[in-house]
């Protein structure tokens, strides 16, 4: 699933869950076949916590959906050996896309039995996996608590010189933003795809604002939640605005519907009006060697 400029695509993040029992997540995927969604991404141990194996719940979902799945694949959980293997086994099972990441820290108080691998670095991550014929995207965080748009924009070069092919941004909740990001990722030249994480009350937009690095909710927005008789409905009214917005400046959208909650999307996605020009087909298992997707 490789995002184009000429063509937005739609993924919505899936976490998987803490335990062998797939069953229930992958009934509530099922359950969006209206709406227009391009893939599914997977995300790996999210906050340093184990979860199934990301690699797993890709195959399962692309069995039951039919729908492409993402592999986020982290240099914080591998080993060199245990890095290729995981790319050689995810082509063996149809996945053609990687999100590459360093992945979340593991918390001070689970270091004492949790250790951090790290035998690579993101930009050797990005290399391996291309090296594997797979499609490979990459993580940019603003990093807005600090300023550091700019930085991070000089790392993200860094990721596309090593063969990065799209990138998918952390949420966003403002139009200027977006467009400020479209501006500064211009000259890199790989297709930009918007996270998006709908705010379901004023608590989870003050926790995600000053609890959560890389995110930061204006506090229009937050005042807004606030002051909603209906906050998921507000947050989901949001999310619309950043889809919005994803489909002027950038590629794509990523929805990464919080706490499992997939049920927000049909009040932020059209149903039953998927597009014959959507990018579906780029997401499709490579027929070939040089193939390349995301």
């Amino acid at each position: 699933m490789l995002p184009e400029r000429s063509k937005f695509t739609v993924t919505v993040e899936v976490v998987p869950p803490a335990g062998p029992d797939a069953e229930s997540i992958l009934a509530k995927l099922e359950a969006l076949a209206a709406l227009p969604i391009d893939g599914f991404s997977v995300a790996t141990n999210p906050v340093a916590k184990p979860r199934m194996s990301a690699l797993a719940l890709c195959a399962l979902i692309q069995q039951r959906t039919e729908r492409p799945a993402i592999l986020h694949c982290t240099t914080r959980d591998h080993n060199r050996l245990s890095i290729q293997a995981l790319l050689w086994g995810a082509r063996a099972l149809g996945i053609s896309t990687v999100l590459a990441a360093t992945g979340d820290f593991v918390a001070l108080g689970d270091r004492a039995r949790t250790t951090t691998v790290r035998d690579v670095d993101v930009f050797a991550l990005v290399h391996l996996a291309r090296e594997a014929g797979l499609r490979t995207g990459v993580v940019l965080d603003p990093r807005p608590e600090s300023n550091g748009l700019e930085r991070e924009i000089r790392r993200l070069e860094r990721k596309a010189e090593a063969g990065a092919e799209f990138a998918v941004t952390q949420p966003f909740y403002d139009e200027a933003r977006v467009r400020a990001l479209a501006e500064a990722t211009q000259r890199i030249g790989i297709p930009i795809v918007l996270g998006i994480l709908p705010l379901r009350t004023a608590r989870h937009a003050e926790f995600l604002h000053h609890q959560v690095a890389g995110i930061a909710v204006p506090q229009a927005v937050r005042q807004q939640m606030r002051q909603a008789k209906d906050p998921a409905a507000k947050g989901a009214a949001n999310a619309r605005k950043m889809l919005a917005a994803a489909r002027q400046y950038l590629a794509g959208a990523c929805l990464m519907p919080p706490f499992d909650h997939f049920e927000m999307l049909f009040d932020i996605l059209p149903q039953d009006q998927k597009d014959s020009k959507s990018s579906r087909g780029l997401c499709a298992p490579h027929q070939g060697k040089d193939s390349r997707e995301w």
